[in-house]
């Protein structure tokens, strides 16, 4: 018998928004919450992203209606939850704020997600992933020498805000489990991203760390953590920080790693060109076939078609849902349930699961 997720019996409404709001709520929803979507009339894009949307259940109510607010209001009283993106003079003018909620359901934890957060000179400023990057310096840390590099929005979205959401969503129930009362969750992408930028502001402040890109040991400043061009213009990644996995390197590219200083700064340049020069001499499956199994810390850069057929992500599939659902992540043991695409459901059903 396959064990209920760890956040099973959690109720949780996600008033939609773009972002960082579904990421968030689709990682709760994979935890074993019951999560119900509350959207407009004719926005929904479960239908084009379903992995984004999986796991929950959808409501459409339309807020210019009085009697559908009510609804969302009956809902959120019977909530462990709330998730909302919406600015907030938005929310609080429809009544869906945190203090009219809180105030209606005290256990209440509602999850506020924007880019800047909720205090602050840019509070109520417009922004984008790129302009949270720009402002903690991630940006200006990633890319080449001559030009930073926009790495999709997984920083900022998803995991600057979304998965900082779900954990403080996560921290904040078990509270109120613990003491009755509820919190408000700011999560803010800059936030986010200032934490994850730690270790590098660390290194930064110490010294260690020089303060341009591909200049340093992970930023592909080190000959032996980047990715190179293959003879058939696709791609290798190698991570041969450790000595072992350098020697390896050096080995299968027909150089000898003791004559070659591998954390001397120096020497990363000559380095550089030689190892371009060896990739250059085949393709990347060739090259692949010459590292098994990953030796020496050498992959193979995959198109996002070549992804999705990886074995070893096979593999971790086992809990989702259909061709299109993606990774479970974290997995448990025993595992949850299988996480299906989203459902529709109307105001009836979610009070009938909601006030048993």
């Amino acid at each position: 018998m396959q064990e209920a997720g760890p956040l099973a019996g959690v109720r949780i409404v996600e008033i939609d928004a773009i972002g960082p709001v579904p990421f968030a709520a689709m990682l709760l929803a994979d935890l074993g919450a019951d999560v119900v979507r509350v959207v407009q009339p004719g926005t929904s894009a479960s239908a084009i992203v379903p992995a984004l949307y999986r796991g929950r259940r959808e409501l459409v109510l339309d807020f210019r209606h009085p009697a559908s607010l009510t609804d969302l209001r009956t809902l959120i009283d019977r909530a462990d939850g709330v998730i909302d993106g919406m600015p907030t003079p938005s929310s609080t003018a429809l009544g869906l704020g945190p203090d009219a909620c809180r105030a209606r359901n005290p256990r209440l934890v509602y999850g506020r997600a924007s880019m800047w957060g909720q205090t602050g000179p840019l509070a109520e400023r417009p922004g984008s992933d790129i302009n949270v990057l720009a402002l903690t310096g991630a940006l200006h840390a990633i890319g080449t020498d001559d030009q930073p590099a926009v790495p999709l929005t997984l920083l900022g979205d998803h995991a600057g805000c979304g998965l900082f959401l779900a954990f403080g969503m996560v921290s904040a129930i078990l509270g109120a489990q613990a003491t009755g009362a509820g919190r408000v969750v700011d999560a803010a992408a800059m936030d986010g991203v200032g934490t994850l930028m730690a270790l590098t502001q660390s290194l930064f402040a110490s010294g260690r760390w020089l303060d341009r890109r591909e200049a340093n040991l992970v930023d592909g400043g080190a000959p032996f953590y980047r990715c190179y061009r293959c003879a058939d213009d696709r791609h290798v990644a190698v991570g041969a920080i450790d000595p072992s996995a350098f020697a390896e390197l050096c080995a299968v590219l027909g150089l000898e790693a003791s004559r070659i200083p591998q954390f001397d700064r120096a020497t990363w340049p000559q380095m550089g060109r030689e190892f371009s020069r060896r990739f250059a001499s085949r393709t990347r499956d060739e090259w692949v076939a010459r590292f098994p199994d990953g030796a020496a810390c050498v992959t193979p850069v995959l198109s996002l078609a070549e992804a999705g057929r990886h074995p070893h992500a096979l593999a971790r599939r086992p809990l989702a849902a259909g061709p299109n659902a993606g990774p479970v992540a974290p997995q448990f043991s025993p595992r949850a349930p299988s996480v299906g695409p989203a459902q529709a459901t109307d105001i009836t059903e979610m009070l009938g699961r909601w006030f048993d």
